[in-house]
Order: structure tokens, then sequence, then C-alpha cells
């Protein structure tokens, strides 16, 4: 049965693969790695591997450590840019759209992003969310899934002109980092079943194929 849930997977990523122009990394995450030059160059962990603990920060100012949170319940994981992220905001109203679903199934939805506590409030009335945000201002929980890359300077002075700021965002924790954009299906055991990452932010997993990536890692 496990060979079979493998390979349904498998199915499943190489169809994301091409479906989305997406990418599946087989690199291996380092904590204390420098960030990547580059979204392309980013290495999460591989399907397969244990969650490592990551430090967050709730919206009204704990620090948690995720796989306590978790509790031995699966866990769909999303990492995105900030509450000033077009794209990011699309995802997060998305992803609304099946929580009845995944909670049916057992999960919960977690979302992770470098905006501050107050950054996160906002976010949540604005878009009338119902699943768990956190802060991870520091970018250590993303660094430990080899997600984080350093912003090259012409991006920045164009995220400058549009009023964008990742050091105010972040409360000055952070002011030219930010993580790939990703998505992570936990198992129970806080196992990584499934992972979505792609480099270009504008891209990202429809809900549907989330959802069944969900259902097969339960299988």
């Amino acid at each position: 049965m496990k060979g079979l849930k493998s390979l349904a997977i498998g199915a499943l990523g190489i169809g994301l693969l091409f479906g989305y122009v997406g990418f599946l990394y087989t690199g291996t995450a380092d904590a204390d790695a420098e960030p990547a030059t580059a979204p392309e160059d980013v290495r999460p962990p591989l399907v397969g591997t244990e969650l490592p603990n990551l430090p967050l920060t709730t919206v009204e100012g704990e620090a948690v450590n995720l796989k306590d949170e978790l509790q031995e319940q699966p866990a769909v994981l999303v990492f995105y840019r900030g509450g000033w992220c077009m794209y990011c905001n699309m995802q997060l109203g998305q992803l609304a759209t099946i929580e009845g679903d995944l909670q049916d199934l057992g999960y919960r939805i977690i979302a992770v992003s470098p905006d501050k506590p107050e950054e996160l409030h906002a976010s949540a009335e604005e878009h009338d969310l119902g699943y768990t945000l956190y802060s991870d201002s520091s970018l250590a929980a993303a660094s430990a899934l080899g997600l984080v890359f350093r912003v090259d300077e012409e991006t920045l002075d164009l995220y400058g002109e549009y009023g964008i700021d990742l050091a105010e965002a972040s409360g000055g924790a952070n002011e030219d980092l930010l993580p790939v954009p990703a998505v992570f299906v936990i198992d129970s055991d806080a196992t990584i079943q499934f992972h979505y990452v792609n480099p270009d932010y504008t891209a990202r997993i429809a809900p549907e194929l989330l959802l069944t990536a969900a259902r097969v890692t339960l299988e």
C-alpha cells in the first residue's frame, strides 16, 4: 500500500511539474546555509523528510514551535511572501475555498510569512481567513526548510517604487530576504509527503490539485 501511495504521489508530482512548469526539488535543506542567491537556487527538504523544529510567532506575538502546534495532526503548510504580495493574497483566498474539505480529511491549514504579527492580523481580517497565520519575521523557519533567497538590489529598488518595504513588513527583522512560495502536505507523523515549490512567484498550485495531494497522502 505504501508503494502504491508513493507511486500515486509521484504521478501527481509529475503532473504538476509539467502542468505548471513548476519545480519539485530534490535538494537537501540546511538551516545554517547562506540564503540562495536566486529563487531558482533554493533547496527544500526531500519528500519523506521529518519536519524540523520551526520557530514561529502567533498573531498575538507568542513564540511557538510548529511541531508542537501540529499535535499529531496532518497539515497543509504554506509559506508565502507577505500580505503586500497580490499573488500571495490570491492564494490565501483560494486556500479558504478548500478549507472545509481539508478539515473533513483531518487537516489544518497553516500559513507562514515574514510579516510581523500586526500585518498578519490585518491579512486575516481583510480576507476573512479561518485558518492560522504565523509570523516568521527572521525567516528562521523558512531557512530551516531551505526556502530563503536574497533579493537583488534592482528588485528591492522596484519594490521601493511600489511602496513595499521588507524591513517594515517584518518589523525590522529582515530587509532583503524572502521565501520562495511553497506548499507542503505534512502527515500526522510530521513527515513531508508532498511539496510544491516554484521560484516563479506568480505560479501557485491549484486548490483542487492540492486537495488531491492531501487525499492521496492519507491513503
